[in-house]
């Protein structure tokens, strides 16, 4: 395939952006070569600035559940258009979409609207220790939560790709207020909390990682979460910016039966655009300013673009129960072949190809990956028309736009690579 025009760009763009990106792993650093400009979407496909078109399983890192443009969003956005584009003022359908997510999502009694899924988890954290009066936090290694200074250690995503175990510019006393622990080891929890129970304000968990590739919570491990933190007088904090209404309409807690204390989402509920949320028990949520002491502000939070986006996304969902079957179906369609010396990790319509040929089950086992054969991997997709993820450690999504005969192509061009190897 031609990349001239995306090869031009690339070289423009590192002159004016730093690596010529505007988020890490968009780079290809992980599996070398030229990242491809995008110039369009419909449906299951992308098209780059050269003409090539290629099977989408990025969905723009997730919140494309029902593909690229799909009518009922771009309606929604023509019509606010019509009316104005920002007013930093309340408007109907915020109070309309905060609604419809706490019908949808039980345990968020109350919900306050963000920009992106980093000012969530923080806003959600401050709030936690806001409310319980303690420091500590609990996260996960591997496990992604943005890029807020005291959750930079260990985290997945362009992290893992790029082999960053922490970040510079992180003061030291920022990163002393987290615990990271293994995903899926309880012990290890337990013993944080019999040690120090007393200053853990919370723990965030990703209920289903994405950010070190798909990897499932062991049987018993979020139960065991939620009833720690309830002993101990702390919050359990589910981080759904990637899994709700994903894996269920009601996210990770609807389905494996959990409820946490707050939530945060972002991705699908801005149906292409940027806006997430945090929200949990009303006692909680009224510490937030103006209610209580606890700070958070944002000028475009509840933006009417991103804000009607989001409405007609999940609107669908709720009128349209049926897309999870779809979505259940083709992502196990996709994922039914195993090849040789692989593990694949599925939840829903999140899924990982891991090349290697134990389980993959927290982050330890994840960085054992033959990592440049994928890079191989990904080329020969790349060229033969399906875009998935530049990085092993990052998880890939279907959309109800692709077709079987999308998943079937797919499938024939990875036995193509593993037969030819």
């Amino acid at each position: 395939m031609k990349s001239e025009r995306s090869e031009t760009w690339f070289a423009r763009a590192q002159k004016v952006i730093p690596g010529g990106v505007n988020s890490p792993v968009r780079a290809f650093r992980g599996v070398g070569g030229v990242p491809r400009f995008i110039e369009r979407g419909q449906g299951s496909c992308i098209v780059d600035t050269d003409g090539n078109s290629y099977i989408d399983y990025v969905g723009s890192w997730g919140p494309l559940l029902l593909g690229h443009r799909p009518p009922a969003v771009i309606d929604a956005l023509r019509d606010v258009l019509e009316v104005g584009t920002s007013f930093g003022a309340p408007t109907e359908r915020e109070v309309e979409l905060a609604e419809l997510i706490a019908k949808t999502v039980p345990s968020m009694e109350m919900v306050r609207l963000v920009n992106s899924g980093t000012e969530a988890t923080m806003s959600a954290l401050r709030l936690a220790r806001g409310f319980t009066g303690r420091d500590l936090v609990i996260k996960f290694e591997g496990c992604y939560h943005g890029h807020v200074d005291s959750l930079l250690v260990k985290g997945g995503s362009g992290m893992a790709t790029l082999g960053i175990a922490d970040s510079a510019g992180v003061p030291k006393a920022f990163a002393e207020t987290t615990i990271s622990l293994p995903f899926n080891s309880i012990a290890t929890v337990e013993t944080a909390f019999a040690e120090l129970g007393g200053q853990i304000a919370a723990v965030i968990v990703e209920p289903v990682v994405g950010n070190m590739g798909c990897v499932p919570p062991a049987p018993g491990f979020l139960e065991a979460l939620r009833e720690l933190t309830a002993q101990h007088g702390s919050l359990l904090v589910f981080d759904e910016v990637m899994t709700g209404f994903r894996v269920a309409l009601g996210g990770a807690q609807q389905r494996f039966g959990i409820q946490p204390d707050l939530t945060t989402l972002g991705k699908i509920i801005g149906g292409g655009l940027p806006m997430a949320a945090y929200g949990g028990r009303a006692d909680i949520m009224r510490k937030i300013a103006p209610m209580g002491p606890v700070y958070q502000a944002g000028t475009l939070s509840g933006n009417p673009l991103a804000v009607a986006a989001g409405l007609a996304m999940l609107r669908y969902l709720i009128a349209h129960p049926e897309v999870y079957e779809t979505l259940e179906s083709r992502a196990a369609q996709l994922t039914a072949w195993t090849p040789p010396g692989i593990t694949v990790n599925r939840v829903g319509s999140m899924f990982t190809f891991f090349f290697s040929p134990t389980p993959v089950t927290d982050w330890e086992s994840a960085k054992k990956c033959d990592t440049a054969r994928f890079g191989k991997f990904f080329h020969f997709l790349l060229e033969r028309g399906v875009y998935i993820a530049p990085s092993q450690f990052e998880a890939g999504f279907v959309s109800a736009a692709h077709s079987e005969e999308d998943i079937r192509m797919t499938v024939n061009v990875a036995r193509e690579f593993f037969e030819s190897a």
